[in-house]
């Protein structure tokens, strides 16, 4: 015998008029908002068209032009990182994609006897707060000194910051 359960209407409707449980409520969901939210540098760089590269500027001398790595603002696992929180890594991270080497990068056979430290394309870990920084069509990009290289890494997401 099967069991129906009968519900009053005021009851029924209440219940339909509620937000799913997956939708954040509006007050906690702008906590996490950003107003100019920089998806450009949460994109994978060596994705990019080679249009958008060539109109990146050309780094001079010693330098090398590198895109930093900068957190999603969810992680695999569904948690929300507070916008604020993101903002203080992005502005402090440490790893970056190389975009493009200047002339002189890594020419000095005193200073790097063992050759170049790492390459175009490549990911690199560099000193925390390291260079120029700049926007370009709203993508951050910096100018890094050669030496400012600190390791080379195959995926920025496997380093956590501290």
């Amino acid at each position: 015998m099967a069991k129906k359960l009968f519900v009053p209407d005021r009851y029924a409707n209440k219940q339909k008029s509620k937000p799913p449980v997956s939708e954040v409520p509006k007050a906690i969901s702008k906590g996490f908002e950003s107003p100019e939210e920089n998806k450009k540098n949460t994109e994978d760089p060596s994705k990019m068209e080679a249009s958008a590269i060539d109109r990146l500027p050309n780094p001079v001398g010693y330098r090398l032009l590198v895109i930093p790595y900068y957190m999603k603002q969810k992680t695999a696992g569904g948690i929300i990182i507070p916008e604020t929180v993101r903002e203080r890594e992005n502005h402090a991270t440490v790893a970056a994609y190389v975009v493009k080497m200047g002339p002189d990068a890594y020419c000095d056979a005193n200073k790097f006897p063992t050759g170049a430290w790492c390459e175009d394309k490549s990911w690199v870990l560099m000193g925390r707060y390291a260079g120029n920084r700049f926007k370009v069509d709203g993508l951050e990009v910096r100018l890094i000194n050669d030496d400012n290289v600190i390791a080379t890494i195959l995926d920025p997401a496997d380093i956590s910051y501290v």
